[in-house]
């Protein structure tokens, strides 16, 4: 009887299998799927919603006409207080999202009923390797699984139903600063992820797994390796004549971490590189008399075979760049007409401040103009496709600061744009901020931290209100449609500040943006006028998607304040108000009514730091050290943002075996404060103590409100 039990059980988990598989299987994610999204445009199924990353939705329930009724569905509070950048995917009535530390959610898309959630514990210590923030930018789907990349450098597969961890690869060298933050995406059963960390002096690459079992199917660098190692493959051989010096011993850059697109019908996967690694050119690819110095294949768009990783061309937007200006931003693919001849093309707005449309079939370049204004360049030559460079960008022929513009966090960054093909324009989050590149003499790597080659405490905001002032002035972001065949700006919508959300466009005419300010808006696709708006409580960065269950078409976003401007740019980051960080997962439809919790008052805190003790000496050496080290997470000359602490209030200032032990002996290690002992000494720590007293008491005496209004923690 017992074996009799027993096979019955087999059979019946044996039947509930084959009908979990044959689920699956109905259900599933495939490539005919994803490029046939247009005949289920209620789904969001990859994360810019088709494989040519348009971010145009055709759903136009919502629209000019009845936007004014959009109300609030529901919404979902998480539990990770820091930046939120993704874009949500929507497939079966299910929508997937994840949030900081790599985290994954699962939501009924009607109610905002949680299913699941996944955590990949991601250690807190690796906030210390990211550039900007512990954020992620979303999740790849295929067959029944998805796929997210976490922090610390893994890809991980995970049950869409269940949320359970299918299998997990480990995809960097985790003892080097390499961390994963962009979505992957998923083509013909291959995942393919790239990494980040040319900041901290990595080598850029960028990997395909299989979905099913996670094995390694190919590996793409983007960089050359040390030429004495061994023969590299043609297409890099041919990028090692264009780099000078050992560039291998200090990383070379060029990580592959975010922008991808595909064109299924030529076959090609379109990625875009990164910044060179160290930024200044003089340490990482000195010049040599008479040698190419371009440094392929950073600061790059370029074409492979999504199959096997084979090169097939690239295009080179910022050659032998220097100022951060990478060419990760996103990509779109789009069929346009010039000068009456459809041209099968890529467009892009990097960093450096100019609007490429690019042949993606061959990498010809067709046009390029600015968005933003800019001084590094006078424009892009029509025949070499080669910017016109201004002699004073590059600093380290000068030996003198030059102050560009724009500057390291770029004329547009991570956030994703969208293309319009019934108007043909393109939305664009731009961001008009300079930024003061001041060589560094002697400068050398360290093995923590930031390793630029320019000296980042120099640049440091003075305690000064007429300057701060200046510099927020010329401080700003906007919204701009672009015409991109005609190559100018249509309309623009201006904001106090930059870093504002990416773009949705939809066929309701309708443009969907969150702001920095805290502001959730739908503006009219062809004029520009806002038509509706509603306040997110904080700062909204990630795109927003839409989607549509039993004909109701809904309107989703991720709110979070966070990333790099959130941290790094002192006072700069309250350009755009005092935004506290309140993370949630917002969903609209027409006729919410759903309320938010009413919003918390900002706190305003009075500085009241210990005397300022420290010798001249003491606070220049500690000044040099925290813009070196502190300064990316803990701000711009001390002063903070809303989602690191700020150092200025620290009540371990006054006690100097506090501040050691947490700067020194790491006891703070697993809140993501792991210890500096590899690059400064308990007297060096202490140096940078009396930097931030000095800093705390010279802010307490200024009159701007950014200085002590910082929010809640």
């Amino acid at each position: 009887m017992r074996i009799l039990l027993g096979l019955c059980a087999m059979l019946a988990l044996a039947a509930c299998s084959a009908d979990d598989d044959a689920a699956a299987t109905q259900n599933g994610i495939d490539g005919a799927r994803i490029v046939g999204a247009d005949s289920t445009p209620g789904e969001w199924l990859t994360t810019g919603r088709t494989y040519s990353e348009q971010r145009f939705s055709p759903l136009d329930s919502i629209n000019r006409e009845n936007v004014s009724e959009l109300g609030l569905a529901w919404f979902a509070d998480l539990d990770t207080a820091r930046g939120q950048e993704a874009t949500p995917l929507m497939i079966d009535g299910t929508l997937y999202v994840s949030t900081a530390w790599s985290k994954v959610n699962a939501y009924d898309g009607a109610t905002g009923r949680l299913l699941w959630s996944y955590d990949p514990e991601v250690p807190r210590e690796t906030g210390a390797k990211a550039c900007c923030d512990a954020v992620n930018r979303g999740v790849a789907a295929w067959g029944g699984n998805l796929y997210v990349g976490t922090l610390d450098g893994r890809l991980v597969a995970i049950n869409r139903a269940t949320g359970a961890e299918v299998w997990s690869q480990v995809t960097v060298d985790q003892s080097q600063p390499y961390t994963i933050t962009g979505a992957p995406r998923v083509i013909d059963g291959r995942v393919i992820i790239g990494n980040g960390g040319a900041e901290f002096g990595v080598r850029g690459y960028i990997t395909a797994y299989d979905a099913a079992s996670g094995e390694q199917l190919w590996r793409f660098y983007t960089v050359p390796t040390n030429p004495a190692e061994g023969e590299q493959p043609a297409y890099l051989q041919r990028a090692a004549e264009t780099w000078n010096g050992e560039w291998w011993s200090i990383g070379g850059g060029g990580t592959v971490w975010d922008a991808m697109a595909y064109d299924p019908e030529l076959n090609l996967l379109y990625i875009g590189v990164g910044n060179g690694s160290p930024w200044n050119q003089a340490y990482r690819s000195p010049e040599t008399p008479g040698r190419n110095n371009d440094n392929l294949y950073i600061s790059s768009i370029v074409a492979l075979r999504p199959d096997t990783g084979e090169y097939v061309w690239h295009y080179q937007t910022t050659p032998g760049e220097t100022w951060d200006f990478t060419a990760t931003q996103h990509i779109i693919l789009a069929d346009l007409e010039i000068e009456g001849e459809t041209r099968r093309v890529l467009m892009q707005a990097p960093k450096n401040g100019f609007f490429y449309v690019i042949d993606r079939e061959t990498g010809e370049f067709i046009s390029a103009h600015n968005f933003v204004p800019v001084n590094w360049a006078t424009g892009i030559d029509q025949e070499t496709g080669r910017p016109i460079e201004n002699p004073a960008a590059r600093y380290y022929r000068t030996g003198q600061p030059f102050v560009s513009s724009p500057g390291a966090t770029g004329a547009h960054s991570w956030h994703p744009m969208a293309f319009d093909p019934a108007s043909g324009l393109v939305f664009i989050p731009a961001i008009e901020a300079g930024f003061p590149y001041i060589p560094e003499e002697n400068w050398e790597p360290a093995p923590l931290g930031f390793n630029v080659g320019i000296d980042m405490a120099a640049g440091a905001m003075p305690a000064d209100d007429n300057v701060r002032r200046a510099a927020a002035t010329g401080t700003r972001g906007a919204l701009i449609a672009w015409d991109p065949v005609a190559q100018r700006e249509v309309w623009r919508v201006n904001y106090r500040g930059p870093w504002n959300g990416g773009v949705l466009a939809t066929a309701g005419g309708l443009v969907f943006q969150g702001s920095a300010a805290g502001d959730f808006a739908a503006f009219n696709s062809e004029t520009g006028e806002q038509l509706w708006t509603a306040p997110a409580q904080t700062g909204v960065v990630a795109a927003p998607m839409t989607y549509s269950i039993d004909g109701v078409q809904y309107v989703a976003v991720l709110a979070g304040w966070g990333g790099v401007w959130a941290l790094a740019p002192g006072t700069l980051s309250y350009t755009s108000g005092v935004v506290p960080n309140v993370s949630r997962l917002l969903v609209y439809r027409l006729g919410g009514t759903a309320q938010l919790p009413e919003r918390l008052p900002v706190q305003e805190r009075a500085l009241d730091p210990p005397p300022s003790r420290g010798t001249p000496e003491q606070i220049a050496t500690g000044g040099r050290l925290f813009g070196r080290f502190c300064g990316v997470c803990h701000g711009d000359a001390a002063v903070a943002g809303t989602v690191i602490p700020d150092l200025r209030y620290s009540a371990a200032l006054g006690n100097a075996d506090t501040w050691r032990s947490v700067v020194i002996d790491g006891v703070l290690a697993q809140n993501g404060m792991i210890s500096w002992r590899r690059v400064m000494n308990a007297e060096q720590a202490d140096a940078v103590r009396h930097y931030v007293i000095s800093r705390a008491n010279q802010d307490r005496n200024l009159a701007s409100p950014t200085v002590n209004q910082l929010g809640a923690r």
